[in-house]
């Protein structure tokens, strides 16, 4: 359930600065709950803006993918720093907080899309060819290492201040 934004002031509601928020993430905190036991995780995120969806690179087995077979719901953050301002006592961000679901991909043709997307995002364009490449990140063998985790985005809230 949405909860209203009580800064309505420094909503950013403007889908492509959204956009923009989320391709230039390196990371996102995600927020899982297994009964009444929060638990949060701090992931490097890729924006796959196609889909609409975060794209997350996991180890095959561990708490956070024991919690999400049972209970999949999910609150995920970014938040860009823009410095903190000395003597201004002011701290200038942007942040972005969602909910939805997360899955696991089990196709390999996704897999290796959503690794694409996330390799991109944290290399930059120009070089994820390469580093995909040399990583061997196509083959078998790498896909049988880790785990792609993708965040299906139902509702979100954007905002802006100092």
């Amino acid at each position: 359930m949405a909860h209203p934004m009580r800064r309505t002031d420094r909503e950013i509601a403007d889908a492509e600065q959204i956009d923009r928020l989320l391709s230039q993430a390196r990371y996102a905190v995600v927020a899982l709950a297994e009964g009444d036991e929060p638990y949060i995780v701090t992931l490097s995120c890729g924006f796959d803006a196609a889909n609409r969806r975060l794209c997350f690179h996991v180890a095959n087995t561990g708490r956070k993918l024991d919690i999400i077979a049972r209970n999949p719901k999910a609150c995920v953050t970014i938040i860009a720093d823009l410095g903190y301002k000395h003597g201004e006592c002011a701290q200038p961000f942007e942040s972005i907080v969602m909910t939805g679901t997360m899955r696991l991909l089990e196709n390999p043709a996704e897999i290796r899309e959503g690794m694409r997307v996330l390799i991109g995002q944290l290399e930059g364009a120009s070089d994820a060819a390469a580093v995909f490449g040399r990583n061997q990140l196509d083959s078998d063998a790498a896909l049988s290492r880790f785990r792609l985790l993708v965040f299906e985005i139902e509702h979100l809230t954007a905002k802006c201040g100092e």
